[in-house]
């Protein structure tokens, strides 16, 4: 079974596979790879709605390749705790937090030293072209006694949304993040 399907309810994945086809078909010869993408990208969006009419896709989906590298798929920003514990049992040491529009961690910082990109860069960019829209992280470059912290923030933007995510290892314990007002971006450090 493909990854899309599994997402699907039983037999939605037909049905939308006939739609595509269907509209494809419709079309004149010549006006097929015009209209082709328009009708994938009318699927990629059904295939989102469906399954939230029919209890939605979970929050998050995590994969290790055999690279080492964690791919991270992030469709709905709750469940933080969860994401760090199944990150945690793959064997990356992190801490993850989940902050909204018009709050910030506090306090900041909120450890003793964060390493530079150049010394340890947790975030793995541009991921890998396999796992597009994911966001891909190394654990290997979080060394004994340090942690990496993730934080994420989305909001909505004109029917969008845009997504925020601030990826860094730092020395030493990491404090709680207590979320406080602020007129600040929610992952300015």
């Amino acid at each position: 079974m493909k990854p899309a399907e599994r997402d699907l309810p039983e037999g939605r994945h037909r049905l939308l596979k006939e739609f595509v086809m269907t509209e494809i078909d419709k079309a004149p010869r010549k006006r097929r790879a015009v209209l082709a993408a328009p009708a994938l990208a009318l699927a990629a969006a059904a295939a989102v709605a469906v399954p939230l009419l029919f209890g939605g896709p979970p929050a998050y989906a995590v994969t290790k390749g055999a690279d080492g590298l964690i791919h991270i798929t992030i469709n709905e920003t709750k469940d933080p705790k969860g994401l760090q514990a199944e990150l945690q049992s793959m064997g990356a040491n992190v801490v993850v937090d989940y902050i909204p529009i018009g709050k910030k961690c506090s306090p900041q910082p909120r450890a003793a030293r964060f390493l530079d990109k150049e010394e340890a860069d947790l975030a793995v960019w541009p991921a890998p072209e396999e796992h597009f829209g994911s966001f891909t992280i190394d654990p290997s470059v979080i060394g004994p006694g340090q942690t990496g912290v993730l934080e994420f923030s989305s909001s909505e933007n004109n029917g969008g949304v845009i997504a925020g995510i601030w990826a860094r290892v730092a020395e030493g314990p990491i404090a709680e993040c207590v979320l406080v007002d602020t007129t600040e971006a929610p992952l300015s450090h």
